[in-house]
């Protein structure tokens, strides 16, 4: 599962095949939760509500890169970096 950024902890990373509808996974010490792209909300999971609104902020400032990256990596297995919250 290729990791696409990093920042203050939080890991973002997309899975190979994943299953629809698009969206990227959040990884906070022992907190995992699934982030739809196209409306920011949690799919599945649960993350500290600090995290959640990092993780957010993050994903608005860069929907039309996570977009790319889940078509890309559902089609070609690639995927690209995308800058973390600074």
């Amino acid at each position: 599962m290729p990791e696409i950024s990093r920042f203050l902890g939080v890991i973002i990373r997309m899975y190979f095949n994943d299953h629809n509808p698009p969206h990227f996974h959040v990884e906070y010490n022992e907190f995992e939760a699934s982030v739809l792209i196209e409306t920011l909300g949690i799919l599945e999971g649960r993350l500290p509500a600090r995290v959640l609104s990092l993780a957010v902020e993050w994903a608005s400032l860069h929907q039309t890169e996570l977009m790319q990256n889940w078509e890309s990596i559902r089609t070609t297995g690639a995927c690209s970096r995308i800058e973390p919250l600074t």
